[in-house]
């Protein structure tokens, strides 16, 4: 048995009232994904399945190698062990009736290299708490090496002090993983790349843009133009326009006064063309709509975006259906609400290929960087 016991308990201030567990509600399901590999196609389908077999078969076998997964992204996690050819391990985890997280592992770890799988999005405390938890219950445990694959980092946007007496967050989750026991971290498309320098231990920084850029690149669009929906972006869109081969837009949004609706300059020409929206995040999706619509009323045919983290809080939902986007392309790294699941502009793309050849190469000890050439 592979599954999580996610059952409610009794505290243990009331474990002897004789009162029955209740069942907690099933981890949602993310709405059908679709896979693309990182390395372009090739007419080799006969290698491509024998590297697929030698894979499973050096994984499955090693003793010393295995994958366990939190409670916030079990499907990714299992989508993660299929394409390397080993189980997810067995363990159990317990919510007591006034909030409190129990967990166990069910089998041994002792000298085992461990990556344990677990975003921290909402509800993000809970999450990740809970990792916090599961590495300290695996330290114990003495497992050999300790690998925390976080696809979506939490916390990440609270990366500086932006205003007088606020905290850094992101530097304190970092602190907090690593006295857990963290030894080594994998993170996807950190929202600020100099968290790494937040860590230390050994980083893995990961993009999500070569599946991305390879959904699009098989999409042909015509006459598209990449666009950043802001300064800060401008790096990730100038590698995606790259990668397709197209030219590049920015948008320059300006506040002219508190309070007041901000105004979008469009740098560089989107009239006649399908334009491509590209950001890290997508939270209340208020900026993504704006965009969009800047976009529209500066002449472009259509507008699709991509993002590599589905974060979709408060009324993004609502918004993206009822805006201009033609498509909504995003990963699979927070699992989608059931209202986003409903939502036919939203497309997910797996990135269970890309975090199980960036687990291979940490636990082979070979580079991670290969899978970007």
């Amino acid at each position: 048995m592979n599954e999580q016991d996610t059952t409610a308990v009794p505290s243990p201030s009331s474990s002897n009232n004789g009162s029955s567990a209740t069942a907690q509600a099933e981890l949602e399901q993310p709405k059908q994904v679709a896979e693309f590999v990182l390395t372009p196609a090739t007419s080799a389908a006969g290698a491509k399945a024998a590297a697929e077999k030698k894979r499973s078969s050096r994984l499955s076998d090693d003793k010393r190698f295995k994958i366990f997964s939190g409670s916030a992204n079990r499907p990714l996690t299992e989508e993660i062990g299929k394409f390397l050819g080993v189980p997810v391990g067995e363990t159990r985890l317990q919510r007591f009736s006034d909030g409190e997280t129990h967990f166990q592992l069910l089998e041994n770890v002792r000298g085992v290299d461990v990556f344990l799988v677990q975003p921290t999005c909402h509800p993000v405390d809970q999450n990740l708490v809970e990792l916090l938890i599961m590495m300290d219950a695996l330290r114990r445990a003495s497992a050999g090496r300790i690998t925390v694959v976080v696809p979506y980092y939490g916390y990440a946007r609270q990366d500086r002090k932006d205003r007088p007496r606020v905290a850094i967050t992101s530097k304190l989750v970092a602190d907090l993983l690593t006295t857990a026991g963290a030894n080594r971290a994998l993170f996807v498309d950190l929202h600020a790349a100099q968290i790494q320098g937040f860590f230390n231990i050994p980083v893995d920084h990961l993009f999500a843009s070569p599946v991305l850029v390879g959904y699009f690149r098989d999409l042909k669009l015509p006459n598209l133009t990449v666009v950043s929906p802001d300064a800060g972006g401008v790096e990730r869109a100038r590698f995606f326009a790259k990668k397709l081969e197209v030219p590049l837009a920015i948008v320059d949004k300006r506040r002219t006064d508190i309070n007041v609706t901000e105004v979008m300059n469009v740098i560089g020409e989107v009239r006649g063309r399908t334009c491509l929206i590209l950001d890290d995040i997508v939270d209340t999706a208020g900026t993504l709509v704006k965009t969009a619509d800047a976009l529209l009323e500066q002449g472009a045919e259509k507008v699709y975006a991509c993002a590599s983290h589905a974060v979709l809080s408060g009324p993004a939902v609502e918004r993206i259906a009822n805006s201009g986007l033609e498509e909504l392309v995003v990963t699979n790294t927070i699992p989608l609400s059931e209202a986003a699941q409903k939502v036919s502009k939203i497309k997910v793309l797996s990135i269970a290929g890309l975090l199980g050849r960036a687990i291979e190469s940490i636990h082979m000890e070979t580079s991670v960087s290969t899978l970007f050439n």
